[in-house]
């Protein structure tokens, strides 16, 4: 399915978030939207989301899709167990016992399967990560919506839950959509770059990135030049 957006303008009351905004998401990528704190990165996914109606322009695929929706906090609800929190949001979709098999199998995908009795507050803040991780795979989603769902990790833990998130979108082939303002994350993460300027939100640049992972490594000077280019739109 094609998702696109087009003339997208969002306002609270005279001041002006989203400023004509066009977008494509090819099917089947990872598309990032890049941009500072404060442009209006969570306010054009709750609107992809369909949580925000009051906009002008036209969105086209998100009406008929199902989308995953990961926040920036892993929000797992504290008295639930980490298979009960996956299960969870299997409510509307299965009985009881297909959602404890559907959760355990998602806990295990992200190496959390021996963990799937323990609540919250016992796991690491990595442990909740994959958590959230393994929810939003697991629910049936047709695009996945990520809202800086890698922050608050420290780099090394954060490339590993980055990488388990590339690995299990590649198997289960899922169009995402992700918004950060860290540049290395994009360059990491995207098939597709879109930077925005700050408000009113315009767009400012769109790459399309083809890195192997070797050179979209934060380690990696290879992609200095396309880093450069992203600083320099979201600067500019």
């Amino acid at each position: 399915m094609a998702y696109s957006i087009t003339g997208l303008r969002k306002a609270y009351g005279e001041q002006i978030i989203l400023d004509g905004i066009d977008l494509d998401f090819p099917s089947g990528s990872v598309s990032v939207v890049l941009g500072p704190s404060g442009c209006g990165k969570t306010t054009l996914l709750n609107i992809m989301a369909g949580l925000d109606k009051d906009y002008e322009g036209l969105l086209m695929g998100f009406a008929d899709a199902r989308p995953a929706y990961a926040f920036q906090e892993d929000r797992l609800l504290p008295w639930l167990s980490a298979s009960e929190n996956v299960a969870f949001v299997l409510q509307r979709f299965m009985d009881r016992s297909r959602r404890t098999v559907a959760a355990e199998e998602a806990l295990a995908d992200v190496g959390l399967l021996a963990d799937a009795n323990r609540l919250p507050a016992a796991l690491s803040g990595g442990m909740r990560k994959r958590v959230a991780l393994a929810r939003a795979f697991a629910y049936p989603s047709d695009v996945l919506l990520m809202d800086e769902p890698f922050s608050a990790l420290d780099l090394k833990t954060r490339i590993a839950v980055m990488d388990l998130f590339l690995e299990l979108r590649r198997q289960s082939g899922r169009t995402a959509v992700l918004v950060t303002h860290d540049v290395r994350e994009a360059i990491y993460l995207g098939d597709h770059v879109t930077t925005l300027s700050d408000k009113p939100s315009t767009i400012r640049d769109t790459i399309n990135l083809n890195l192997p992972k070797e050179d979209r490594s934060y380690a990696s000077v290879a992609a200095a030049d396309i880093e450069a280019r992203l600083y320099g739109s979201i600067l500019a």
